[in-house]
C-alpha cells in the first residue's frame, strides 16, 4: 500500500520536512535489523483526532527497546507529546502512526555497545490493512511453512524490526499462493499468530486466542477485543490452538492496529462461517470505542 507523504517527521526532538527525513546507508540497524517500532492509529472523533491507546503503545515501545538492550533517551511522556505534535502538524483527521527507534550511523559490527540510538515518529493516511471489506467478506488464510521464532532465538515479545523478516517471508508465501494472509505456527506446532495480527477462534460459544508463550505478541488490539467480549458476556481467554482447531472453528477473526478487526472466511481452503455473529458484534463495538463513542473507554482515546 503506497505511502502518502505528510508535512513533517519528528526525528530526535525536531520536526524535519518529509523529504529530508533521511538516514545514512551505513546506519547500523539497516544492516543488522536492531530496531523497535510501533503501529498506532489516530481516529476522527467528535472532538478532533484521537489516538487510540497512545501511552500504552509508547510504553510497549520502551519495553521492546529494553528487551533489545537499546537505551532510549526520551521518556514515555516526551514521545507521547511528540506523537501528538506529528498528528497535529499533519492536519489529518485520522492516520496511521509509526514511531521507530534504531541504532544510527557511526558504528559498525554486531556489538551495539557504542551505537547511538535515533528515534523518529511519522504519520500518514492509511486504510484497512486487509481491505475495507475484511469484516463483511473475510480474508483467506494459509498455514505458513515458515515457523514463528522460538523465544530463545528471537524475542517475540519485542516488536523488533528484524523479527519481521520472518513475517515478510510468510506474508509473501501466502500472497504468491493466492491467499490474503498467513498463519504462523511455533516450533512445537501450535498456532502463534498471523504475520502482523493476533488470532481469535470461536467454537461452542468460547473464544480462544494464543498466549504469548506460543510466540504471539501481546497485542493492544487483542486486549481491547477481549475487554469488548467480556462486556458482552462472551467467554474468552488464552489457550493453545492446533491447526485442526482452526479448520473446525465456528468463526474466526484476526485483530491488530493495522488490520483492526478482520473476519476469516477460510484456512487452507477449509471454509469458515463468515462473518460470524461474534465477529460482527466485536467489530461494530471496536469501531465505536476507537472513535471515543463509548463512555467507559473514552480514556483510551487521547486527543491531540
Amino acid at each position: 500500500m503506497p505511502i502518502t507523504p505528510t508535512n513533517n517527521i519528528w526525528m530526535n526532538g525536531e520536526m524535519v520536512p518529509w523529504d529530508q527525513a533521511n538516514v545514512h546507508v551505513l546506519t547500523h540497524s539497516l544492516h543488522y535489523g536492531m530496531g523497535v517500532f510501533e503501529g498506532i492509529r489516530a481516529y476522527e472523533t467528535a472532538d478532533g483526532p484521537g489516538i487510540f491507546r497512545l501511552t500504552e503503545h509508547i510504553m510497549r515501545l520502551k519495553n521492546s527497546a529494553k528487551i533489545m538492550g537499546m537505551p532510549l533517551e526520551y521518556s514515555v511522556e516526551e514521545m507521547v507529546e511528540a506523537t501528538k505534535a506529528v498528528v497535529r502538524d499533519s492536519g489529518l483527521p485520522s492516520c496511521y502512526i509509526r514511531p521507530i527507534a534504531y541504532f544510527g550511523y557511526g558504528e559498525m559490527g554486531l556489538s551495539i555497545k557504542d551505537c547511538k540510538v535515533d528515534v523518529a515518529i511519522a504519520c500518514w493516511p492509511w486504510g484497512a490493512y486487509l481491505g475495507d471489506d475484511a469484516v463483511s467478506k473475510g480474508v483467506r488464510m494459509k498455514i505458513s511453512t515458515w515457523l514463528r521464532h522460538d523465544h530463545n532465538s528471537m524475542p517475540p515479545a519485542s516488536k523488533t524490526t528484524g523479527n519481521y523478516v520472518n513475517s515478510s517471508l510468510a506474508k509473501m508465501e501466502a500472497i504468491n499462493a493466492g491467499y490474503d494472509e498467513a498463519i504462523m505456527l511455533n516450533p512445537a506446532g501450535m498456532v502463534s499468530e498471523c504475520t502482523g495480527e493476533n488470532i481469535f477462534v470461536a467454537r461452542d460459544g468460547i473464544v480462544i486466542t494464543p498466549p504469548t508463550s506460543a510466540g504471539a505478541l501481546e497485542g493492544l488490539t487483542q486486549d481491547t477485543v477481549m475487554n469488548i467480549m467480556e462486556d458482552m458476556g462472551i467467554s474468552t481467554g488464552f489457550g493453545d490452538l492446533t491447526r485442526s482447531d482452526l479448520y473446525v472453528a465456528d468463526e474466526m477473526f484476526v485483530v491488530g492496529t493495522a488490520a483492526e478487526v478482520s473476519a476469516v472466511n477460510s484456512v487452507d481452503d477449509r471454509d469458515i462461517p463468515c462473518p460470524g455473529p461474534i465477529t460482527t458484534a466485536v467489530a461494530e463495538q471496536y469501531a465505536k470505542i476507537v472513535r471515543g463513542q463509548v463512555e467507559e473507554y473514552r480514556d483510551w482515546v487521547e486527543l491531540v
